[in-house]
């Protein structure tokens, strides 16, 4: 073998170490750049991923805080509306008691709840008093139930109110105290098992 053809199979045996660390460095680079790509590309997914359920999470916190508030909002109004229905119906059963204050059977009512209330009393001294606005009924119940009656100076909407001092007893039938005592009580159920 000339140096000519050395030199040119050492030429050829060069170049192709040479074409073969590049190929390989390439191939190095290549590989090392998915690598990159790869693990760039799971951090994007990852911070993606955590944007979304971050998001996620403050849109459901937003929705439960609009929710609450709404919520306290339809309470408040209902609140209110059963209030006024409430104020309503006590103001027509108030009226119905003063209906009822000028009717015949008032007198009656009276009667009974006197009887009654003498009868609880037994021999006891008994103190019977009507309402304020009851004062033209006074004689004749107390005709008709042999009881001396007292006129209260408060008017109590009709009923009565008797003290047995003997025994420090207050029976308290008036009709503001029988109305105050149901709007205390009273609630609003509704329902399948309330209607």
């Amino acid at each position: 073998m000339t140096i000519d053809e050395k030199l040119q199979h050492f030429y050829e045996v060069s170049l192709d170490e040479a074409r073969e660390d590049a190929a390989k460095a390439i191939q190095d680079h290549k590989a090392y750049l998915e690598q990159v790509l790869e693990e760039h590309k799971q951090s994007r997914t990852q911070t993606a991923e955590a944007e979304v359920k971050a998001e996620a999470e403050h849109v459901r916190r937003e929705v439960n805080k609009a929710l609450s508030a709404e919520q306290i909002t339809l309470k408040r109004d209902w609140s209110l509306r059963q209030n006024e229905l409430k104020e309503s119906l006590f103001a027509e059963v108030r009226d119905k008691a003063l209906r009822f204050t000028s009717t015949p059977e008032y007198s009656d009512y009276l009667c009974r709840r006197i009887k009654e209330a003498k009868d609880f009393a037994e021999d006891d001294e008994i103190q019977i008093y009507l309402s304020a606005g009851d004062k033209e009924l006074a004689d004749a119940l107390s005709a008709k139930t042999g009881c001396t009656l007292l006129v209260s100076s408060e008017d109590f909407l009709g009923g009565i109110r008797a003290e047995i001092p003997g025994k420090n007893i207050l029976i308290d039938n008036s009709f503001a105290t029988n109305l105050a005592a149901m709007r205390k009580e009273f609630k609003f159920d509704g329902g399948l098992n309330h209607e």
